[in-house]
């Protein structure tokens, strides 16, 4: 039951951090974006076969990701 509550308390801190008015500039941070490609490697984190493939296969998926959003954008433009 903590768990839930605990969730509770995360959903209830959410929704007031989304009451907030957001600039335009929270809009392009990619920050994380590139704290996840650029990240130390974390002794304390597990390291096997399965998750390497994981975080390989989720770069790529975000590479084409931004890659297809850009091109949409220089369709769009020109």
């Amino acid at each position: 039951m903590a768990s839930g509550l605990n969730h509770r308390a995360i959903l209830c801190k959410h929704s007031m951090e989304s009451n907030k008015k957001n600039s335009i500039k929270d809009y392009f941070r990619i920050g994380e974006v590139l704290g996840y490609f650029f990240r130390k490697k974390d002794p304390s984190r597990p390291t096997n076969f399965n998750i390497k493939v994981m975080h390989g296969i989720n770069k790529i998926a975000i590479i084409i990701f931004l890659l297809g959003v850009i091109f949409l954008i220089i369709k769009r433009l020109f």
